[in-house]
Formats: structure tokens, C-alpha cells, sequence
């Protein structure tokens, strides 16, 4: 046994034990023969840093890893990192740009080098945030996504998905980034109320016998217009529809046409069609018959206006930026005398989360999944079971997307990523294939190959991390013990982006879901429930919060408060809280040393006489099968709840104090031992939650011949003792109600008290006999009498069926404490009252911030429990 510090300070033990750990290779213990368990990391982006949200997701996978570790199965948690295609070809752009240097200035091969020597020099900063966080993560198979091996399983991935039909090319819209020149997906979009106007446009009819009004948030694009839409039901439009109008500045002809898009109620009912620049128009003009080919561009890859296929835009506009055209634009439509109305309005824009750029709808070729047929096996699997979504909630979600996914866009204009396997040949065909010999032999030697320059969204590759980080295709020992994989821990805004891929890709490549078990959590929020963000300056640092507080603070706090996909307000207090936790479990492993309690040296539990020792091997029983049940539920939040109250409540407050008066007995033997095992059952139940106190006070409270993170989990194999529960719940009730009225009538803490008893039964007065000491040391009753008590005012202080009687004469100034609590519940009903007249305001409910109407309840409660105690405190006084 070690002496522990006085003070427990996390930054001297946090990094010491995780080094040991990895050193040992005690992540992934040699457990061949036994059952495997297997989790793997949403890879985080190599550019990236850790996040809050990153804190949350990863400190519940190694919540699960290290107790299914604990359990002895076979458990692997799958650590590596994504290649991030735009973000860190963005990264390397801007050290050039330092450098007064451009991607442009180097060849191809030669800035993906350049990629490779930032990755090998700065890429590894979230993995090495990942350790300070405790993540127990298979570190000695770390894997990339565009290593070696898994940019083989990516190739082999590409050409069978395209030989089995399910990629192809193809013309459609895309979220166009005009910033990095490239499609990016709608996870990357970020939607933003800005202030805009609503221009409405009069079109005349070619005939003309009139004109229809349309409206528009983007005048520029009617230079692109290819057809006008009214509701089929539309009455107003009847006589139009067939005719054609004359645009205005192009002059050409457009047909109104009938499609359900049009809303009647909305404007005028009458939309402008843009197949090209516009997802809804783009989906209207496929039912028109437009053809994707024959669909009209008007914007080059800057987002200046280009030169559409029918010659009609102006020269004066090509080449102009798209919101200096939108100005000209509409100068030139009003000076036809055609522009009726303009309207301010607030208007959703779509801006690239990295470029900070407005995105553009954009019509290009490019590569795509057939997602509809890969999504078939992924909903039958939810359907029937095989993939339980936990929570349940979320599955109306994930159908509804699924039974109305759309083709995937895979191809991405960049230079860092997986190269698209596809080679253009001279004589017009396309030949996908694993590399450029494979692709000569597919065209014959005549045929001269240039290869396709996208490279593959990094949602592709990193749709395939259950298998390719275990080798797949090549089969080995690893793939198949650890695939599929047992549980999936991500946050809800990806599960379409990652989760249903990694379910489509596995799926279809092995034959099997790649998880067995999908849990969603919800988002960290700040404090009064914003989404944080850097914009908005309320990001919290996890960091800085390990800093300051512990890693395993901070891990404890992301456990409670995660409630099964409930977004989690962040709360500094509590993350504190969780500090002074795990600072009162340090203390008492102190007083439990200082009293020579040790190391334990049996799993099973003890034998134990005492009632205070049943009790407390009952609890912990009982504790144990609660955390059992929350862990087999996947309720973080009760896990950690049961744990807490049974360290901080019944071992620390209760049960230490408790067998103070025995440390000096006959008895001192037996609670030694008990204790010892109670606290190393605590140690090993808290260490999936907090696991550097936990092994730091684990190899302190003696010599141990293995590390607590590959303990077992407790088995105590003790039955629950009823009569020990019942009697030392009985002992607190009567210590804390003894408590409770020595602190309303302001008796001194030091005086020791004769309570006089009334109405007990011989099973109480057996238990006041075997309980003395402990009333005596810990409730500081000095003496029980069974005499009746003096005349006199007295606290009446009622458990169970037995009352028991405090003579106050002497003890108190009686006139004086009525009058102290006399005055303090008039100002607490006073204050109480204010508030009730406030809340019973409907003005102040509805009108007043959400906060200080929350805050207003809160005090009012207070105040009326604080009313309440002080009129008992009243009433014991007579």
C-alpha cells in the first residue's frame, strides 16, 4: 500500500497511467479464446482538433470497451482517422498561400506529396487529444484512410460497385462550392437566414394577349429559365398553359407547362423553371421532358455567368460575378418596363461550411451510387430487427430518408483523395478498373487512356470502416472475429451520411450488417441551449475543461447527462461537480488507509455479521445489478446515476462513518475486510466512467499483480440481506431526522443529546441496543431513555411506529429561536408570494425570456419548500 497525497490532483496521475497502458499493450489484451466485442471510431478528419462534441461520442465508446473488457470478452475498439479530402487540401492550400505559392504552381503528384509530408508532420493532434481523453483505442493498428491497404479496399470497391451496375456517370445537380471548385455534400452545407429581396417579373406571352407574373430570390437565373410551371388545378392558368412567353433580355421562348411544385396560394402561383441552377426546378423539368443534356447552364465553375447553349445571353453578362449579374439583371428588366414589385424577405442560403462561400445548384457530370437498390438491405435489416436503433425514435427517420434516398454523388473535383478508377479512352467509352494496365487491357493497345481527375467523396471510403480497417478483401483472422461489428456509438447528424452507407457498403460487400446494435446520441449544447458554434463565440473548449478540472470529470459528466440521444446542455458546475466526486472518493480511499483498510483479496464478497456489513455487500449488490441493466440498455445516464449515489451516498456518507465505532472493537477485523472489498468493487464499477482515479487508488490501496483495466468485472455472489437493509435504513432515517431538527432549531453541533423514546417496539429497542455506538459517534445521541420524557418544550421526532422525544429546556433559548424562525418564514412566505403573483401573470409567462420565467419557478419552488421547513421547525418547538 501507497500512501495517497492529500490532495488529489488529476494532471499528476492522467498521463502516467495512460502511457503505462499503451506501453503494456493493455488495450487489447491476447483474449483469443474468448468472446469478441468490437466497436470502431467515427474516424475524426486528420486536420481536426477535439471538439466537445468528439468528448461526448468517444468518452461513451470507451465507457463500453473498458466494461466489456472488464467482462473478459475478446474487445477491440478501432481507432484510425479520415484523410478529410476537402479540409486538408484546404490546410496544405493555405500554408502554400503563406508561402506566396498555389496548388496550381506544382503538378498533381507533386502537391498530393506535399499532402503526405503535412499529414507525416501535423497530422496526428486529435489522435494524441484522443489519449489525454482516456481513449482505450487498439493504437498499435491505428488505421488512415488512405493507407496502403484500405485505398485497395476502396479501388476494389469502386469497380465492382460499377461492373455490378450500382456506379455510373450521369448529368445532375450538385451542391456546386464555387470557393474550392468543387461538389460538396449536404452534410457540408450550411443553411443561413440572410436578408433578400423578392423580385416579381412580368413574362409576356409570345402571343401577345397578355402577360404571367413570376417571382424569384435569384433574378440571374431566369437567364437560364426553360419553362414557366402552374398548378394543373390552377384555374386562373387554364387558358395559358400550352402557350410559350417570351423571356425578357434573352427573348426566348419558354412553354407553361402544369406541375404540382407550383403552389396556388404562394405569389402568384405561377413559378419560373430553371432545370439547371435549381433542385425542385430541376426534378420539374425531368418531368416536362427536359433532358439532363439538353438542360441550360448559365454559370462556369467561379460562379460567373457563361455563355448558355443557345447563344441568348448577352455579351454585356458573360463573364460577369453572379451577384454583380443579379443587379444588371434586374436593371435591365425594369428598364422593359417589366419588373412589378420588389420585396424584402428573409431567405435561406446555402453556404459551404469550409469556403464560407454561397452555394450554387450546379449542373455537371459526375460519378454516383445507385443508393435506392444499396438501401433495400439496409431497411429490411432495421425492419426486422437485425440493426436495433437505439433510441427507437430514430427509426421513423431513417426509413423516411431511406425509402426516399436519391443517387449519391461520389466524385469530388480534387487533388487529395482516393483517385476515381476510371480511364477516358480516344475512341469515347469509359473503362473502369483497378489500375491503368487493367484499364488498357479492358480498351486494347490502340486505344489511349486519359484517367479521370475527381477523386471520391471521403463519405465512400469511410463507408467501408468495419471491414477495411481489418484487412478486407483479404481475409484473416481479425475480419472474421470482429465483423460485424457489435455496437455503433455516432451522433445523429450523420447517421446518413456515415451509419446507412457503412450499412449499404457492408451489406453488399460481406454479406452481413456491419453492426449489430446503432446508438444515436444527441449534440452538446451550450448552456442555454444553443448550438454552439464558433460564430456565435459559445464553443467550449474539452481541453481546457481536462485542464482544469480531469479528464475523468469531464468524461463523468458526458455519462450522466447523456439520456438516449437527448442533446446535452453544457453545465461547467457539474463537469466541477464531478471533480469534487471524485475528490471525495480520493478521500475516502485515504481514510480507509489510515485505518488499515486494504486491498481486497476475493471477488466473491466477504462474510459478514454485522448488520452495517450486510447492508452495505447488499447495496453494493444491488448496485451492481442496476449498472448491469443500465449497460444491457445502453442508459448512460442510469449507469452513472447508480454508481455516484452508491459511492457518494451509502459508502462514503453513510457506510465509513458508520463503522467508525468499530474500527476500535472486536469487530474491526470484519469491517476492515468489508470495506477493502466494497471499495474495489466501487473501483472497478467506476472505471469504464473515470478510469485514471480509479487505477491510480486501485494499485494504491496495495499490491496488486494486475492493472484495474483488465480486472474483472464484480461478481460479489452474495444473496440480499433484507433485515440488515431494513435496519440500517432505519438507523440513517433516525440520524438524518435527528440532523434535520438539531439544524431548523440552531442546536449546537457539538451538543450531545438524551432523546427519550415513545411507543417502540422490542424489535426497535433491540435495534437502539445493537445501534448505540453508532448513534452515539455518528448522530451524537449520547443517551436513549425510555423514561417518559420532562415537561418542558421538545422536538418530536416520529420513525416508524416509535417517537422520539428532544428536551429542548436548557438547550436552546426557546423564545428567541421562535422568534428567529417566526421572522425568517415571514420573509421567505413574503418572497414566495411575490413570485406567485408574478407567475400568475400571463403577461410576465408570455412575454418575459424563457430563462427568467424558468428561474422565477425555480426560486418559487424554493421558497415554498423553505416556508414549509421552517413551519415544522415551528411546530417541533410547541
Amino acid at each position: 500500500m501507497s500512501e495517497l497525497p492529500k490532495h488529489f490532483d488529476p494532471a499528476a496521475i492522467e498521463g502516467r497511467w495512460y502511457s503505462h497502458w499503451e506501453e503494456e499493450g493493455l488495450f487489447r489484451p491476447e483474449r483469443d479464446d474468448c468472446e469478441p466485442f468490437t466497436i470502431v471510431n467515427p474516424p475524426p478528419n486528420v486536420t481536426g482538433s477535439l471538439h466537445i462534441g468528439h468528448a461526448l461520442d468517444n468518452t461513451l465508446q470507451d465507457i463500453l470497451i473498458r466494461h466489456q473488457r472488464l467482462l473478459g470478452k475478446d474487445s477491440l475498439w478501432v481507432v484510425g482517422t479520415d484523410h478529410a479530402g476537402i479540409a486538408t487540401q484546404m490546410v496544405v492550400e493555405r500554408q502554400l498561400n503563406e508561402k506566396q505559392q498555389k496548388r496550381t504552381d506544382f503538378t498533381r503528384e507533386q502537391f498530393v506529396e506535399k499532402v503526405w509530408e503535412w499529414k507525416e508532420e501535423s497530422g496526428g493532434t486529435i489522435t494524441d487529444q484522443l489519449r489525454r481523453l482516456g481513449c482505450s483505442m487498439d493504437w498499435s493498428n491505428e488505421r488512415f484512410t488512405m493507407d496502403e491497404g484500405f485505398s485497395k479496399a476502396v479501388t476494389k470497391v469502386f469497380v465492382d460497385l460499377y461492373n455490378d451496375g450500382l456506379i455510373y456517370r450521369d448529368k445532375r445537380l450538385v451542391n456546386w462550392d464555387p470557393g474550392l471548385k468543387t461538389a460538396i455534400s449536404d452534410l457540408e452545407v450550411e443553411n443561413t437566414d440572410t436578408s433578400g429581396h423578392f423580385w416579381h417579373f412580368s413574362y409576356p406571352l409570345e402571343d401577345g394577349s397578355g402577360a404571367i407574373s413570376v417571382a424569384t430570390t435569384r433574378p440571374e437565373t431566369m437567364l437560364a429559365d426553360m419553362a414557366v410551371a402552374v398548378h394543373p388545378s390552377d384555374e386562373r392558368y387554364a387558358d395559358m398553359v400550352g402557350k410559350n412567353v417570351k423571356l425578357p433580355i434573352t427573348g426566348r421562348l419558354v412553354p407553361i407547362i402544369t406541375d404540382e411544385h407550383a403552389d396556388p396560394e404562394l405569389g402568384s402561383g405561377a413559378v419560373k423553371i430553371t432545370p439547371g441552377h435549381d433542385f425542385n426546378d430541376f426534378e420539374v423539368g425531368k418531368r416536362a421532358g427536359f433532358k439532363a443534356a439538353e438542360m441550360l447552364n448559365m454559370l462556369d465553375a467561379d460562379a460567373a455567368v457563361c455563355q448558355t447553349s443557345d447563344g441568348l445571353i448577352p455579351d454585356e453578362l458573360v463573364g460577369m460575378d453572379r451577384f454583380d449579374a443579379r443587379k444588371k439583371v434586374v436593371e435591365m428588366i425594369d428598364g422593359e418596363g417589366l419588373l412589378e414589385q420588389v420585396e424584402d424577405r428573409v431567405i435561406v442560403t446555402p453556404y459551404g461550411d469550409r469556403s464560407n462561400v454561397v452555394i450554387e445548384p450546379w449542373l455537371t457530370d459526375q460519378w454516383y451510387v445507385d443508393a435506392e437498390k444499396l438501401a433495400e438491405g439496409p431497411i429490411k435489416a432495421v425492419r426486422d430487427g437485425t440493426i436495433d436503433i437505439v433510441p427507437k425514435s430514430w427509426e421513423k427517420t431513417f426509413f423516411n430518408w431511406m425509402e426516399n434516398i436519391q443517387p449519391w454523388c461520389v466524385s469530388r473535383q480534387l487533388w487529395w483523395g482516393h483517385r476515381i478508377p476510371a480511364w477516358y479512352g480516344d475512341d469515347g467509352e469509359c473503362y473502369v478498373a483497378a489500375d491503368e494496365e487493367a484499364a488498357q487491357a479492358l480498351a486494347g493497345d490502340d486505344v489511349a487512356l486519359i484517367r479521370d481527375g475527381d477523386v471520391l467523396d471521403t463519405w465512400f471510403s469511410s463507408g467501408l470502416w468495419p471491414f477495411a480497417t481489418m484487412g478486407w478483401p483479404d481475409e484473416n483472422k481479425d475480419l472474421e472475429r470482429h465483423y460485424p461489428n457489435s455496437v455503433l456509438i455516432s451522433g445523429f447528424d450523420i447517421l446518413f451520411f456515415w451509419d446507412a452507407r457503412m450499412m449499404m457498403q457492408g451489406m453488399h460487400f460481406m454479406g452481413e450488417v456491419p453492426f449489430h446494435t446503432l446508438y444515436l446520441h444527441g449534440l452538446v449544447r451550450a448552456a442555454d441551449g444553443q448550438k454552439m458554434s464558433k460564430s456565435k463565440g459559445n464553443t467550449v473548449d474539452p481541453l481546457g475543461l481536462i485542464d482544469q478540472y480531469g479528464a475523468d470529470a469531464l468524461r463523468f459528466f458526458m455519462a450522466a447527462m447523456e439520456s438516449q440521444g437527448r442533446d446535452i446542455k453544457m453545465d461547467e458546475k457539474r463537469v466541477e461537480g464531478y471533480r469534487n466526486f471524485a475528490t471525495k472518493l480520493w478521500n475516502a480511499a485515504r481514510f480507509c488507509q489510515a485505518n488499515g483498510i486494504g486491498a481486497s483479496t476475493t471477488l466473491k464478497a466477504p462474510p459478514a455479521n454485522l448488520p452495517v456489513n450486510r447492508w452495505i455487500i447488499s447495496e453494493t449488490v444491488q448496485t451492481l445489478a442496476a449498472l448491469n441493466k443500465a449497460f444491457d440498455d445502453l442508459r448512460f445516464d442510469g449507469a452513472a446515476d447508480a454508481v455516484y449515489h452508491f459511492v457518494w451516498d451509502r459508502f462514503c456518507d453513510w457506510y465509513l462513518e458508520l463503522i467508525k465505532p468499530q474500527m476500535d472493537g472486536e469487530d474491526a477485523e470484519e469491517c476492515r475486510e468489508v470495506a477493502g472489498w466494497v471499495l474495489d468493487q466501487i473501483l472497478v464499477m467506476l472505471h469504464p466512467f473515470m478510469p485514471f482515479i480509479t487505477e491510480e487508488l486501485w494499485h494504491a490501496m496495495g499490491d496488486r499483480s494486475y492493472d484495474i483495466i483488465v480486472a474483472k468485472w464484480p461478481d460479489p455472489r452474495a444473496e440480499l440481506d433484507a433485515d440488515a437493509a431494513e435496519e440500517i435504513a432505519w438507523l440513517i432515517k433516525l440520524i438524518s431526522e435527528t440532523r434535520t431538527a438539531r439544524s431548523e432549531l440552531n442546536i449546537p453541533p457539538g451538543a450531545k443529546l438524551t432523546v427519550h423514546i415513545r411507543d417502540a417496539s422490542d424489535a426497535t429497542l433491540a435495534r437502539l441496543d445493537r445501534q448505540s455506538a453508532a448513534l452515539g459517534r455518528v448522530g451524537r445521541i449520547e443517551n436513549v431513555s425510555r423514561d417518559p420524557a420532562p415537561e418542558g418544550s421538545a422536538a418530536q421526532i416520529p420513525v416508524d411506529e416509535a417517537t422520539y422525544v428532544l428536551p429542548l429546556e436548557g438547550v436552546i433559548d426557546l423564545d428567541a429561536e421562535k422568534a428567529r424562525l417566526g421572522k425568517a418564514l415571514e420573509a421567505t412566505e413574503k418572497e414566495a408570494l411575490s413570485l406567485d403573483k408574478r407567475l400568475s401573470n400571463p403577461q410576465f409567462v408570455e412575454k418575459a425570456k424563457p430563462e427568467a420565467v424558468e428561474k422565477a419557478r425555480a426560486d418559487h419552488a424554493e421558497k415554498t419548500a423553505e416556508a414549509d421547513r421552517l413551519r415544522a421547525a415551528l411546530q417541533r418547538l410547541g
